[in-house]
């Protein structure tokens, strides 16, 4: 197993955060935006990273800056692969700028679901619908889920969407009515994106339906790394998809992995660590994003 290094006061506070400070947290992430929500203390570890050999499967992503152009081809990936509907961005690349002109720079941040160890989501579903696998992902069972919101509310990342519309209504116009016809022709009876076969498959050793999106109306849905892909030992949609090689995903146990190596040699941060919920996404060869940043060319869609 690998052992992150982490201190004493991130484990006070994870002792500390119970159900209500989570919602009352979370409550307030979402208020402040998305560039709010990524702006955090300057959270820049060492290379302490050590590997020691452990049972089973974590797996993480290891995302590097210093490669990422902003072409947002994982984003297309990730949406072409889930079938997720029209305004919701599993995986969204953040565009930032910072300085005056004429010294003014911008850099790229990709940011999917954290799939974190200390999961606020978790923590708050009433009903055991989001739950942690063994591997270290962090999944929702869309048969249990009531569509209470909760861990919409709890993620300080702002990660999970609500499905508010039936399915063959939730991509991008209604399959089933007079706009769907020229589609229906073309596809020929190969299954529309809210009937994906992937959709059907339980997965896990809990054999729980957790793959894709669009599928039910009422739950909440979010990033599942590809659950569908893994399982087939292919890599994340947005892993294979993405031209720059920005991507790492692996076993953190597996010292040998490629990502225990680089975590090793490479200096990495995670995104709002001070909230204590050890995130499974590691960001390497560049720093959090400050306070002075600025959002540039966001992508708006409706839910």
């Amino acid at each position: 197993m690998t052992d992150v290094p982490t201190d004493h006061n991130e484990e006070i506070m994870v002792e500390r955060l119970d159900r209500r400070k989570f919602l009352r947290a979370g409550g307030a992430a979402v208020a402040v935006g998305a560039v709010g929500l990524l702006v955090g203390p300057k959270l820049l570890r060492g290379s302490e990273v050590r590997a020691n050999q452990g049972v089973g499967k974590k797996y993480v992503m290891v995302i590097d800056l210093s490669r990422c152009f902003g072409c947002r081809a994982c984003m297309q990936a990730c949406k072409i692969e889930n079938n997720t509907p029209e305004g919701m961005m599993w995986m969204y690349v953040f565009r930032f700028e910072e300085g005056t002109y004429p010294h003014v720079s911008s850099w790229s941040m990709p940011r999917p679901c954290m799939h974190c160890d200390n999961a606020p989501c978790v923590k708050v579903c009433p009903v055991g619908a989001r739950y942690k696998r063994e591997d270290g992902l962090v999944a929702t069972d869309r048969d249990r889920c009531i569509g209470c919101r909760y861990c919409q509310v709890a993620c300080p990342y702002s990660l999970n969407y609500f499905q508010w519309k039936d399915p063959h209504k939730n991509q991008y116009y209604d399959w089933l009515g007079s706009e769907g016809d020229p589609i229906r022709d073309i596809i020929d009876g190969y299954s529309p994106p809210y009937s994906n076969p992937s959709l059907e498959s339980e997965y896990g050793q809990e054999k729980k339906h957790i793959a894709g999106s669009g599928f039910k109306k009422g739950v909440t849905e979010k990033c599942t790394f590809c659950v569908h892909r893994i399982e087939r030992g292919l890599l994340p949609a947005c892993v294979a998809g993405c031209p720059g090689h920005v991507y790492h995903f692996g076993d953190i146990k597996d010292p040998d992995s490629e990502v225990s190596k680089i975590l090793a040699e490479n200096r990495w941060f995670r995104l709002l660590e001070e909230a204590g919920t050890k995130p499974s996404v590691y960001y390497i060869n560049g720093t959090p994003p400050g306070e002075n940043i600025r959002e540039i060319d966001a992508i708006i869609g409706k839910v």
